[in-house]
């Protein structure tokens, strides 16, 4: 039963990151519902937020990775960085009128579904609550990964993933051990040799990397942006459609992939002049198999005298010495963790109850599945945004986000009081997706990565097509594939 002091929203979504702000900003512009965010942090941003580390930014163009409905004419450059977009957020929370409705502080606990009353009952670390509409926009960036690696404990010296960067710790001097070649590690490794670190660098995987062509935007540039907000709508149509052709590399033993693969071996050849390192960052998998970076000065700072490429993983740690697969050991005064994140199996999915109590975590154990990529059978009124199949390899996952936050806003729109979608509708819809993905580089490009499930090896992460295909499948709501559920039936559930 519902508790007297719990505190009631029409709709509750979880997080302050892109996702939660920008559905929060719809929701409130309409003025028909009551909302509430709930974030466990101080401070909105999510991703953003919390990655601080030296160099952090984005790969992909500032006017393209915003809203479209609250462009910024100032950007500072091409490729934003990190604490630039986080001001974004933050001033968009405070301009469009967010913040009352934020709840700082606030850890979900538990969310389950009632089915007497048709509410979402939630335990946070803040008190109840209750909702008609559950909404997840907790993201797939938010939880660290820390591997497997033996005696990681006894390490003698800080030691601490690029998500939870410690600022206190100089580095200057010191021997920085960094464990992996992901976007995180290429931004962050020449920022350490710039601040006079001695660095040891444990290579799983090559990565493919291609030149950023960033650059500072003119006076002149941001004036006109100012006073022709058109010319904004017309820079992030450009950035766009550039983007968008970029799927075509994502087709396995294509020609676009292999054009690709070209341009990333050019930029390799262009800025590592020793044909033994050149050989060792030389991906030996499909172009696009993984995330393909976008750096101008990660191999040069790989090829500094400052850098020691060690082609093996790290596999213990025993007090200040590290030992990498291949049986080579460092000495290291600081360990950077940059591993990436739990981004298959959902921290907030262990947390919610649907119909019989079953948790999202069970629904998903063989993978994330969701209808539109935003609804679960069996999880009446929830919706999930940046989950199964929503992202993208090629484009901005903004446009995603405001392609689902369309998707939501119609299905509040509908009359009735419990929305569930069909078990069919989500399998059809999660079979055809995975058929698409089985010819792209995802699957048989050669590599393993973190777009795989490793429990089902499927691929549920990425959307498999192009962010226009994404908005004309899910860009509207579709009534057909809810069914509609008594309260008689919902109740019996509940009980079975």
């Amino acid at each position: 039963m519902s508790d007297a002091s719990s505190t009631h929203a029409d709709v509750i979504i979880i997080g302050a990151g892109f996702a939660g702000l920008g559905m929060g900003v719809r929701l409130r512009r309409q003025a028909e519902r009551t909302f509430l965010i709930l974030e466990r942090a101080d401070d909105v941003g999510g991703t953003w937020r919390a990655n601080t580390y030296p160099g952090v930014a984005c790969d992909i163009p500032s006017q393209l990775y915003s809203f479209s409905f609250r462009q910024k004419a100032d950007w500072s450059r091409v490729f934003a960085s990190g604490s630039e977009i986080h001001g974004y957020l933050r001033e968009v929370a405070a301009s469009e009128g967010l913040l009352p409705s934020i709840r700082f502080g606030t850890s979900l606990q538990n969310a389950r579904w009632d089915a007497r009353q048709n509410l979402w009952h939630l335990t946070t670390s803040r008190g109840a609550f209750t909702a008609r509409v559950l909404i997840s926009a907790a993201g797939r960036l938010s939880e660290p990964r820390i591997a497997a690696i033996d005696g990681l404990e006894t390490f003698e010296g800080p030691q601490f993933h690029t998500a939870e960067w410690r600022h206190d710790v100089d580095v200057s001097g010191k021997r920085v051990g960094v464990v992996g070649t992901g976007a995180s590690a290429v931004q962050v490794v020449p920022q350490l040799v710039a601040l006079g670190a001695e660095v040891v660098v444990f290579q799983r995987s090559a990565p493919y990397v291609i030149a950023r062509l960033d650059r500072a935007f003119s006076e002149a540039e941001r004036a006109r942006f100012a006073e022709h907000p058109e010319s904004l709508d017309a820079r992030r149509a450009e950035y766009f459609a550039e983007a968008e052709q970029g799927f075509a590399q994502k087709l396995h033993d294509s020609n676009a992939a292999r054009s690709h693969r070209a341009r990333a071996l050019a930029h390799l050849e262009a800025q590592v002049d020793d044909p033994v390192l050149r050989r060792q960052l030389t991906p030996d998998y499909e172009i696009g198999c993984k995330r393909v970076l976008i750096s101008s000065d990660y191999y040069p700072a790989m090829a500094s005298t400052q850098v020691t490429l060690e082609t093996s993983p790290l596999v213990s740690v025993e007090g200040r010495v590290a030992t990498a697969g291949s049986g080579a050991s460092f000495e290291l005064d600081v360990l950077v963790l940059a591993t990436g994140f739990e981004a298959t199996e959902l921290a907030f999915a262990r947390l919610v109850h649907g119909l019989g109590g079953q948790t999202l975590a069970e629904h998903w154990a063989g993978g994330m599945t969701a209808f539109a990529s935003t609804a679960v059978h069996g999880f009446p009124n929830l919706f999930i945004i940046d989950g199964p199949l929503a992202s993208l390899g090629h484009n901005s996952s903004i446009v995603m986000i405001e392609t689902q936050i369309d998707y939501i806003l119609g299905a509040l729109a509908d009359a009735r009081e419990t929305l569930e979608v069909s078990a069919d509708a989500e399998q059809s819809y999660t079979a055809e997706l995975d058929r698409t993905s089985a010819e792209t580089v995802w699957l048989r490009g050669g590599c393993s990565s973190w777009y795989l499930d490793a429990r089902s090896g499927r691929q549920t992460l990425l959307w498999p097509g192009t962010a226009a295909s994404f908005r004309a499948q899910n860009g509207h709501f579709d009534p057909a594939p809810y069914r509609t559920v008594s309260r008689a039936e919902l109740t019996s559930t509940l009980s079975a």
